[in-house]
């Protein structure tokens, strides 16, 4: 199985559409989202409708909830809190019914499926440290968990000795006796200073994890972004990746 792991599309409709290209060219068998295919950009509608076309399978992210009054405001910063209202006001009854049947955990026999952190997944924390992947692993029952919500690829180990290493690497081969916690980064809004669109494809045949990068239009999404009333802002940090 050649399973297609993607998160954080956030609505920018151009990098969503050079990924799923990117992925017509790599023998997808399975397409699973990772959350938040709205917020910050403007074409939630869009990338939704197209989320549709290639799977089923999605999980909740905090905007996603957000957008539909299942995820409080108040954990956002000004600028997000205006893009989510903005997204609410842009969003029709079928994106609307989408969103709110998003569960928060997905599970198959080869992998698991969350935005923030498996344990408290309501919550939407971000695992970005040891601690806090010790949690996800206590619980895991799968030897890969894919995650995003932090927009910055990543990977935590935890083997048999029980240690928990985290890398940058973009691609692993799984070892036996080792679980992993697998940070996707971001499709739309990539935070790890490389402002190109990013994207995981698991192997389960070779064990094989890679997150590969493509390229989009960026003056086009923050054009786009200008043109609606969203915050200037957050079309220009997407040509510096932060």
């Amino acid at each position: 199985m050649r399973y297609a792991i993607f998160s954080d599309i956030h609505s920018n409709l151009e990098a969503f559409d050079a990924v799923i290209n990117a992925y017509k060219k790599e023998s997808i068998d399975r397409y699973i989202h990772v959350g938040d295919v709205v917020g910050y950009a403007a074409n939630p509608k869009e990338c939704i409708e197209q989320l549709k076309k290639i799977t089923d399978i999605a999980v909740a992210g905090n905007h996603d909830w957000a957008a539909v009054n299942l995820f409080s405001l108040e954990h956002f910063n000004p600028e997000a809190g205006e893009a989510i209202l903005w997204t609410r006001k842009n969003l029709d009854e079928s994106s609307r019914g989408f969103l709110e049947e998003l569960k928060l955990v997905y599970k198959n026999e080869d992998l698991t499926a969350v935005h923030g952190t498996l344990h408290h997944p309501r919550d939407f924390n971000y695992l970005n440290d040891a601690y806090i992947a010790e949690e996800t692993f206590r619980i895991l029952e799968t030897t890969v968990c894919f995650v995003g919500h932090t927009h910055s690829p990543g990977i935590f180990s935890k083997d048999k000795t029980e240690n928990i290493y985290h890398r940058k690497s973009n691609k692993i081969i799984l070892e036996e006796s080792t679980k992993y916690i697998i940070d996707v980064g971001s499709v739309g809004q990539p935070r790890d200073e490389n402002p190109q669109a990013a994207y995981c494809i698991y192997d389960t045949v070779k064990k094989e994890i890679e997150i590969k990068r493509v390229a989009y239009n960026l003056k086009a999404a923050k054009d786009k972004i200008i043109k609606a009333g969203l915050p200037k802002f957050l079309g220009e940090r997407l040509a510096v990746g932060k």
